[in-house]
């Protein structure tokens, strides 16, 4: 496909029948980006070990107005469902019609992001709005700005226990290859709880590619948990990017968990911008076939006296793929800052490959700061010991492969979506 000239036409169409304003302005903004920059390659340090191009070589379909039938929402709901706010994007585009808001006006506020920026929350549009481009600068973050449309505000507010959000991404790609754009800008307000999970599905065999971007912004004494599952098609391919920035001294405790799809690629983004603030990162990444998933995450360190902890962990088998790019970052006002990173990696096939590539940029001068990394394979010797009490050889390789993924799993803090995410493991890894 002409990429350039068709997203051209696409962004022209938006900016002459939708709103003027600030989402326009964003827009042209991004495509200004866009065209500059281009679709990432190999020779952007960024995406050396991830190859997109293939993924444009075909024409998608960026229909809006795609719907999809109550039992196939139906399918794939989420455990514990029942009391969370369910939120559905269908190719990319937030749908109310098959969302459900559980909560009342004092504890959350859900509205299409145009009508945001037009209305009482446009200075905070205004304010919070595509600042994860000053992290992520290549073409991919630049199109999902320069063709915003049918995103998503949500405004959590003060609560003492904890508003849970599940928001489903659904891509309709049976009558062809789709491309969807989701938006979303979430705000913790001062003292707000969040609970947080994003799922991804996508109905039909057709190639799909959801190039979403979610930003978070957390007030003073908010705390929030956020848990992203992946476990789509062998044709769905994602570049997800979740920016989430601490403008108050609060918690953020994020868990990924990745295991089925084409190409992934997940952009997580911490940004510590107020004392005193702590963040935990996890992430979980068991893969098979020729799936590539690509995990460049950062944590940076702006304020004095923040702790940060990391730790990934990974499986590859058959001729899958894995990235891990960590990089932490301590400003010179970071001073006292506390910063762990970790990822431990498992090789289940000589064909399989694991690109690691830890990081740290440090400007300050007093602070604790570590990082690790082990790419190897099974434990011989525990793997005798379980064959040596009868246990057969490929049950004991799956005992061991989820004990590996324990420390992860124990990290997704509600009982039944952990219960849930432990299900999907047991059933990848027996497969």
């Amino acid at each position: 496909m002409e990429s350039t000239a068709y997203f051209k036409d696409q962004f022209e169409q938006l900016q002459q029948t939708g709103p003027q304003g600030t989402i326009a302005g964003l827009r042209k903004e991004g495509f200004e980006d866009f065209n500059g920059r281009g679709l990432p390659s190999f020779r952007d340090e960024e995406w050396k070990y991830t190859n997109i191009s293939t993924l444009f070589q075909q024409e998608y379909n960026l229909d809006g107005e795609a719907g999809i039938e109550p039992s196939e929402l139906d399918a794939i709901r989420l455990p514990g469902h029942e009391q969370a706010n369910e939120l559905v994007f269908v190719n990319g585009i937030f749908k109310a019609e098959y969302s459900c808001i559980r909560s009342g006006a004092n504890e959350l506020i859900v509205m299409p992001l145009q009508q945001a920026a037009e209305g009482e929350y446009k200075t905070l549009v205004e304010t919070h709005l595509n600042q994860s481009a000053a992290y992520i600068k290549d073409g991919l973050q630049a199109l999902n700005t320069a063709l915003i449309y049918g995103g998503l505000f949500i405004h959590v507010l003060k609560k003492q226990e904890p508003v849970q959000v599940y928001v489903y991404h659904i891509l309709e790609a049976a009558a062809g290859p789709v491309l969807a754009q989701p938006r979303s800008l979430i705000y913790a307000d001062k003292g707000a709880q969040l609970q947080l999970t994003e799922s991804y599905t996508t109905i039909g065999n057709a190639d799909s590619l959801n190039n979403q971007v979610m930003e978070v912004v957390v007030e003073e004494n908010a705390y929030v948990e956020y848990y992203k599952l992946q476990n789509d098609n062998s044709n769905a391919s994602q570049v997800s990017t979740s920016h989430i920035r601490q403008i108050g001294r609060s918690y953020v405790h994020t868990v990924s968990i990745a295991l089925n799809g084409g190409m992934v690629r997940n952009n997580m983004n911490l940004v510590l911008d107020a004392e005193g603030n702590e963040s935990h990162m996890y992430g979980l990444y068991l893969l098979k076939g020729k799936t590539h998933v690509d995990n460049h995450t950062l944590i940076d360190n702006r304020k004095p006296n923040c702790f940060s902890n990391q730790l990934y962990k990974g499986i590859a088998d058959d001729s899958a793929t894995a990235v891990f790019n960590g990089r932490i970052m301590v400003q010179p006002d970071a001073q006292k800052t506390n910063a762990y990173q970790a990822n431990k990696n498992i090789l289940r096939s000589d064909l399989a490959t694991i690109n690691a590539k830890p990081q740290l940029e440090i400007f300050a001068d007093d602070v604790k700061c570590s990082h690790g990394c082990t790419v190897g394979q099974l434990d011989e010797e525990a793997l005798f010991y379980l064959r040596a009490r009868g246990i057969s050889k490929e049950k004991a390789e799956v005992m061991l492969l989820q004990a590996f993924a324990a420390d992860i799993l124990v990290q997704i803090k509600p009982k039944a979506l952990r219960e849930h995410a432990e299900k999907l493991i047991d059933k990848h890894l027996s497969l």
